[in-house]
Formats: C-alpha cells, sequence, structure tokens
C-alpha cells in the first residue's frame, strides 16, 4: 500500500493522525470541506481595511503610481502574480504587472532586509504585455508570464541581469508556473476556457532556453490516472497549443500553480475547482470544488495559490468575498482573511517570505477599481511553520 493510501485508511480509522503537515499535505483524500480556521475567527477590519484573525497585523508595501518608501522608485499598475526570494539575511518580492506594455506591463521587485523594512525596488521586465502570474525556479529567477493569444514567458533576474523570453516553452495564453526540482520539469497553466495543463521538461535542468513542451493526457473525468505527451509545435501557431494533442484534458481556465512534496496543485477559475496531480503515481483528483461542498462554500472566485512550509494551501480570490482561503493538510477550508471594501478588485500575488512568517500579497485594483490604484500588502503574525 502506498503512503497516501495508507495515510488515508489511517485517518478514517482514527480520525486522526500524528504526523507532520508536509507529510499530510498530499496524503489525504480531497475535496476539502468547510472547517474553523486554526487560526481562530476574523477580527474587525484593522486600519488597512483587513480582517485577520487575531495576532496578526497587516501593513501597506507598495500602492501603484506612488514611489515605494525608501527608494525613488514608482510601483507599477495592476500587481498581480509574485514570489520571495532569499537575499542574505533579508528577502526579495517579485510581482507582476498585468497591464498592456504601453501602459507597464512587465514585473517589478522589492528588497528588504532581515527586518522587513524596504531597502530598495526596480523594474526587472518592461515591454511585455499583461503579466498575470507566474512562478520561481530553484536558480532564483522569476518567470512572467504573459495571459494573451501567443503569450510568452519570460525569464526574469530579481538580483540582476536581463530578462530573457523563453518560447521553448510554449506560446499560448499562459498563466502560472511552478518549478519541480525532482523531476526536474517547469509545470505551467493556461488561462482559457478550454486551457490545458503543461509541463516544460529542459534539456538541460537550469537552462529554459531549449527542451520539449508536453500536455496532460487524461480522461474526462474528475479523478484517475494521466500521462504526458510531447505538443508538436510550441509555437502554437496555425494551431493553437492546446488543440494539437488528442486526448489532452481540459481545463475551465487554469491560474494558479504550487508544487510541493510530489504533488502540485492548480486552481481554475472557470469553475472553481483546486486541482491535485499526485506525482508519485501519476493519478490527479479534486482538492477542492465549490459544488462539493457542504453547505455555503467559503471559497469561489479561485486564483493564485501559494504554499507554506507547514503545508497549509492559500488560495486567493478574484471575486467572492475578496479572501485568501487556506487548505489545510486535512483538506479543511476556512478564511484566512478578508479585505473590506474594495469588491472591484481581485486578490494575487500572495507568497511567504523565507522565514514564513510574513505572507506578501496585492489587491490589483485597490478600492479604486483601477489598475492605476493597486495596493501590495504584508501580513505578519504567528504563521504555522
Amino acid at each position: 500500500m502506498d503512503r497516501r493510501l495508507f495515510m488515508r485508511a489511517s485517518v478514517l480509522a482514527a480520525g486522526t493522525a500524528a504526523v507532520s503537515g508536509s507529510l499530510m499535505r498530499g496524503a489525504l483524500a480531497a475535496p476539502a470541506q468547510n472547517a474553523p480556521s486554526p487560526y481562530g475567527p476574523l477580527q474587525s477590519p484593522d486600519a488597512n481595511g483587513i480582517r485577520l484573525p487575531a495576532g496578526f497585523t497587516s501593513q501597506v508595501v507598495a500602492r501603484s503610481g506612488q514611489v515605494v518608501s525608501g527608494t525613488s522608485y514608482v510601483w507599477h499598475s495592476a500587481p498581480d502574480g509574485g514570489a520571495c526570494f532569499a537575499d542574505g539575511s533579508g528577502w526579495i518580492y517579485t510581482s507582476n504587472a498585468e497591464v498592456s506594455a504601453a501602459a507597464g506591463g512587465g514585473a517589478s521587485m522589492i528588497r528588504f532586509n532581515s527586518s522587513g523594512n524596504v531597502t530598495a525596488a526596480s523594474r526587472i521586465l518592461s515591454g511585455t504585455s499583461t503579466n498575470c502570474a507566474g512562478g520561481k525556479t530553484p536558480w532564483n529567477t522569476w518567470l512572467s508570464c504573459e495571459e494573451i493569444s501567443l503569450g510568452r514567458v519570460w525569464e526574469t533576474y530579481p538580483f540582476g541581469g536581463t530578462a530573457q523570453a523563453r518560447p521553448a516553452m510554449g506560446r499560448f495564453k499562459h498563466e502560472a508556473a511552478a518549478a519541480d526540482p525532482v523531476r526536474q520539469v517547469v509545470y505551467l497553466t493556461e488561462d482559457e476556457t478550454n486551457g490545458r495543463f503543461y509541463r516544460f521538461v529542459p534539456t538541460t535542468w537550469g537552462n529554459l532556453s531549449a527542451g520539449t513542451l508536453q500536455v496532460l493526457v487524461a480522461g474526462s473525468g474528475t479523478s484517475g490516472s494521466f500521462s504526458w505527451a510531447t505538443v508538436p509545435d510550441p509555437d502554437g501557431s496555425p494551431t493553437a497549443t492546446r488543440n494539437q494533442v488528442s486526448g489532452s484534458k481540459s481545463f475551465n481556465g487554469g491560474e494558479g500553480c504550487w508544487y510541493a512534496s510530489d504533488t502540485v496543485w492548480f486552481t481554475t477559475k472557470g469553475d472553481n475547482r483546486v486541482w491535485q496531480l499526485n506525482l508519485s503515481n501519476n493519478t490527479y483528483e479534486l482538492a477542492y470544488d465549490d459544488n462539493l461542498v457542504t453547505g455555503t462554500p467559503t471559497l469561489t472566485g479561485v486564483d493564485n495559490i501559494t504554499g507554506s512550509s507547514y503545508g497549509d494551501l492559500y488560495v486567493c480570490e478574484d471575486g467572492g468575498n475578496m479572501e485568501i482561503n487556506m487548505i489545510t493538510p486535512d483538506d479543511k477550508i476556512s478564511v484566512f482573511l478578508r479585505v473590506q471594501n474594495q469588491s472591484s478588485s481581485e486578490l494575487c500575488g500572495a507568497a511567504f517570505n523565507p522565514a514564513g512568517n510574513r505572507l506578501y500579497f496585492s489587491s490589483q485594483r485597490g478600492t479604486s477599481g483601477s489598475s492605476t490604484g493597486g495596493i501590495t500588502y504584508c501580513v505578519t503574525g504567528p504563521f504555522r511553520t
């Protein structure tokens, strides 16, 4: 019996299991169900209009169109996907700009010292369009993905260097990316109503300039086994990559993507689902589906996703109640935070600093409802690690 089935049987028999979060994540049955938050109920809105559990605080890090405090750099419009990188005793947070090239599309970074204070900010990518989500690599680059027809993945260098297009990773409506150092591949989502889920297999791990683009092949159900097939023409023209392989599985609006412990999770906004691929045995299932929740689902408008070192998943809402929800390793879902009075925005860019005690995220359009009104926040508190 494999570990996943063993853990499932143990939990069903005992009701609980005294194992670590990292082991439990990916080991229990899905989909997640509503439950009280392990952090307790939300408190009243703070000065930034954010409702948080007791013991957590928020601060504004940057606002679109305004100089980042402590620097001379003006923060970009429509902040979207993001990630954190260790930088000595401090860290760097990267963020995409989901606007056209003319309006400042691309990506930026903010550098923090060990106390979490801003020490620098700058552009790391310019002249691109609708940079939505992306993902970090083990070699400390940020993959910024263009969410446009025949969009590209751009490899950017938060620590310095010139961004490079990576066309071998496919030309399609890119959304997010997640690197898998065990299999030495990068997973990719596609934001189309009939989008596909891909992986890129570099010729040399650590070099994304050449390799093979593959697409997930599976049945039409919500669980089962899967395999990979090579996409004949990653350029996507004249035939879109999603239409090139017979039997490739369709997903309704691919969004965020996260890899950890032989598992990759990704979200689909068209049906409010979180999918889970179990890479050790090549099976897939639902980690969350709002139609399968008993009672009123707390999570709708699924979008960006990230994970903590404990094994909790944090899922941002595009719409819904403007919340970040968390799915625990024992498949319970609850609200972690809610942003008040920003119903014309979306939450995105969730990422933990290396120590795991600060969560960065953005409200893409803030209180104004405009791309020029984006706000990037930091939440500090006793996160489970």
